[in-house]
């Protein structure tokens, strides 16, 4: 599907207009189009065949038109046009979390600043608060967007890595010389962003493995061709590294190529004190030589004394020391999740309806579904006025009389205001399943005031779970400065979960701080705020992170049974 890569050109478009000054009115053209084609359940190439482009929200004549030839062609003259017409420095500069078209305009303009290296500079002696609409903390707040960007430069969201690795392999299990096939890396590990994805194969005849895995469709160009590893760049300039060893190394390779560095020192110094040697090959005696195992990871784990530690918690947290200890938590499964409280429908700014919603998560399998629409304030996602609510109400209700076995429960992703107050008041609160509390907006506040901003909200009685935590966006939007020790504490004494949002560029809570959470008996949803159906396959990256976090089942509310949901939700 090229859904995404035509909405992204779109979204750039609109970023180019505003560059060069364009009305407001058609830079929002673009946006619109680009956001409905971003969430649209369609394949893009197959409306644009059947010619139902227009039926798109958004897309009139004329972006019908460009929307065809990028399809066709992969290119769109337009689009390079404008970008011939804007120095390259510019674009660059609208990577920079936080800063805007116009901003860049203002400061390429009145400065004369092209490049990032040149706006630094100019933040640093002080030169953009002379600009109007600018000031001291705009300049130190592009100084931190600059320092982020640096930081998550040439690394993808971890769905992006998925998808790509999942259909390589696809394609790769085609192959007849292959004898075994697995991811590995970060990837494998399922940490939130990746630098490139490792694929590990066995195989006798490794030169053909080799010439099968280049021919791949997607790419783009090969940087390394040998018999022991093969590396590619795809469309996407994502790098992929193949390596294939003989099947009684598969294990130990798969071990080792899975890292974390940090993890492998310590099984290899653990192996050593047992008078062993491990690397790559397998497991040998340290004196003799003598291969000992290595076709299954689970095998050198065991004969190191270990409990096997799965890939999301090798990361030199504890992991090898509780496996000595056999005392590793038994993992929340990808197939435990039996429900996703955080989904949005066509009453705010989801793109389906709820009857549409519930039909298809019943057909995945769940035995519920939470319909979680903004609250009032928040204009921009269409949040639902109190008197709309009762109407909403209604419909779901009116939706589960004609289902079986499954139900919709009906809830809110409440606005949390500055001073800590919701969004409805405690009479509408009342009127849900459950409802999400979480911060929208006003996210410059100190350390102090938002952890009483937040702790306000879910002291109200009616708040069950917390939202998005930290609302950081990865790579675009640090985390706001919050005390989360405090806020466990509060979610603790307050039995309020807190949720791990599964949308790739949130993952929030993080693992780390999922972790800490479990160490002090509070409990989590997960939730992967979709707005489309295709959004809601992002749990197994809310799922991943609640692993990464030593999360097991018991601590996760969407793994139990409708009647204990149910149960739950009236207390």
């Amino acid at each position: 599907m090229k859904n995404q890569f035509v909405a992204d050109v779109l979204y750039q478009i609109a970023d180019l207009l505003d560059l060069k000054g364009e009305i407001f009115f058609k830079t929002r053209a673009y946006r619109t189009a680009a956001q409905a084609i971003e969430v649209l359940d369609e394949d893009i190439e197959v409306v644009a065949k059947e010619g139902r482009l227009r039926e798109i929200p958004g897309v009139g004549e004329a972006l019908a038109k460009k929307i065809k030839e990028l399809i066709d062609t992969g290119k769109l003259e337009y689009f390079e046009k404008l970008k011939k017409e804007i120095p390259v420095g510019l674009l660059n500069m609208l990577k920079i979390p936080g800063l805007g078209p116009k901003k860049v305009a203002a400061v390429y303009q009145h400065l004369g600043v092209k490049t990032i290296e040149q706006l630094r500079q100019a933040c640093l002696e002080g030169k953009l608060r002379t600009l109007d609409g600018f000031g001291e903390t705009t300049e130190n707040n592009i100084l931190r967007g600059i320092q982020l960007l640096e930081k998550t430069r040439g690394r993808v969201l971890l769905n992006v890595a998925y998808e790509d690795g999942m259909k390589y392999i696809d394609y790769l299990k085609q192959c007849n010389e292959i004898q075994r096939l697995s991811i590995a890396g970060s990837l494998r590990r399922m940490k939130e962003t990746i630098g490139d994805i490792d694929i590990l194969a066995s195989s006798d005849n490794p030169d053909k493995v080799m010439d099968y895995f280049v021919e791949y469709s997607d790419v783009q160009r090969v940087l390394l061709k040998g018999s022991t590893k093969t590396s590619v760049v795809l469309k996407d300039d994502l790098q992929v590294d193949l390596r294939v060893v003989k099947e009684e190394s598969f294990g130990s390779a798969l071990q080792y190529f899975t890292g974390s560095k940090e993890h492998n020192v310590k099984m290899r110094g653990i192996a050593i004190k047992q008078g062993f040697k491990l690397n790559e090959y397998g497991l040998f005696d340290k004196e003799t030589n003598e291969y000992i195992v290595g076709k299954d990871e689970k095998e050198i784990y065991n004969k190191l004394g270990l409990m096997y530690i799965e890939p999301e918690l090798r990361e030199n947290r504890g992991e090898i020391e509780m496996a000595e200890k056999h005392k590793l938590p038994k993992l929340i499964m990808y197939n435990d999740v039996k429900g996703d409280f955080h989904v949005h429908s066509n009453w705010s700014d989801g793109s389906e309806s709820i009857q549409t919603i519930a039909e298809y998560t019943q057909s995945k399998g769940y035995e519920y579904i939470g319909i979680a629409d903004h609250s009032q304030s928040l204009k921009v996602a269409r949040g639902l006025s109190e008197e709309k609510v009762v109407k909403k109400i209604k419909e779901v209700e009116k939706v589960n009389k004609k289902l079986l076995d499954f139900k919709v429960l009906c809830g809110t992703e409440c606005d949390i205001k500055p001073d800590g107050s919701l969004d409805y008041s405690d009479k509408v609160l009342k009127l849900f399943d459950f409802v999400y509390a979480g911060v929208h907006s006003t996210f410059k506040m100190t350390r102090e005031e938002m952890t009483k901003r937040v702790t306000k909200a879910i002291e109200n009685e009616h708040v069950d779970f917390l939202a998005h935590p930290t609302c950081r966006l990865i790579g675009r939007r640090e985390p706001f400065d919050l005390d989360m020790e405090q806020v466990i504490d509060v979610a603790k004494e307050t039995n309020t979960f807190l949720e791990i949002n599964a949308f790739p560029d949130r993952l929030d809570l993080n693992d780390l701080h999922a972790r800490l959470g479990k160490e002090k008996g509070v409990k989590f949803v997960l939730g992967t705020d979709a707005h489309s159906l295709t959004h809601l396959d992002f749990m197994q990256y809310g799922v991943a992170t609640a692993r990464r976090g030593w999360l097991e089942k018991k601590d996760v509310l969407n793994t139990y049974p409708l009647k204990e949901i149910e149960r739950f939700l009236s207390r």
